[in-house]
């Protein structure tokens, strides 16, 4: 069955020029978006049962957008000021420049890396002293305590977060020829929104190893995954997927 409509599991994107718009000028094929997780922050009354103490850390490690706003969110509501002394590593550039939203940039002791925890290794070294704080949802990236235990960093986990199903019920009657998950959640929530989900003729893409085990431990059927030795996006693989399926 030819690829006609697809629902890719995400928002939006931002900018009109996007993959995904190059995907459907090239292949004449309507794709919507729509997120099926979002995220809710903790509340300052539940994150106290966990017993942390922001002000018993010298440091913060971000990982990401969502981190950095729920960091400096829980601080107000538990009426703590972080102090002007607080050093701040940051997986990206991109991260880190998102921090002037709550602090003043130049002014700061704020570490980057390139890309992902990996890339901090080296700077987080020099800095062993240091107890670090590291701000995250319910559902964390494994490498990330497991690089920070490498390196014998004394660091705590904080769920400031949670990456949570959204509610996709106005979505029961609309069929799509192709959905596209981009993490296990994703899958997740499509399990608990339409627990009598029949996968029939939809195809089903992944991008990613993890999020394409949980659709095959779905007991579904995996149509498209990438990145594959040469189909390094999904856009990518999809299309390829749909020329060959005219």
């Amino acid at each position: 069955m030819a690829v006609k409509t697809i629902l890719v599991s995400q928002p939006e994107p931002a900018k009109e020029k996007n993959p995904f718009n190059s995907l459907a000028e090239k292949t004449k094929v309507k794709i919507d978006f729509r997120s099926f997780i979002h995220v809710e922050g903790v509340d300052a009354q539940e994150f106290r049962k966990d017993r942390i103490n922001l002000g018993d850390f010298s440091a913060v490690i971000l990982t990401s957008r969502n981190a950095i706003d729920h960091f400096f969110r829980l601080a107000k509501e538990m009426r703590y000021t972080v102090p002007d002394e607080m050093k701040y590593f940051c997986v990206s550039e991109a991260v880190a420049y998102y921090l002037q939203n709550y602090v003043v940039y130049r002014k700061r002791k704020i570490f980057h890396g390139n890309l992902g925890i990996g890339s901090l290794v080296d700077v987080l070294k020099k800095h062993k002293k240091e107890k670090f704080l590291v701000p995250c949802s319910n559902i964390q990236n494994e490498s990330i305590p497991e690089t920070l235990d490498k390196e014998g960093l004394d660091y705590t986990n904080a769920v400031m977060y949670k990456t949570v199903c959204s509610d996709l019920s106005d979505l029961s009657d609309v069929k799509y020829d192709m959905l596209v998950f981009y993490s296990p959640s994703g899958i997740e929530s499509l399990i608990k929104n339409f627990p009598d989900f029949k996968q029939n003729g939809t195809k089903i893409a992944a991008f990613g190893s993890t999020t394409s085990k949980a659709v095959v431990d779905a007991g579904l059927r995996l149509d498209v995954h990438a990145p594959q030795p040469g189909v390094p996006s999904m856009t990518m693989a999809i299309e390829n997927f749909i020329k060959a399926n005219k």
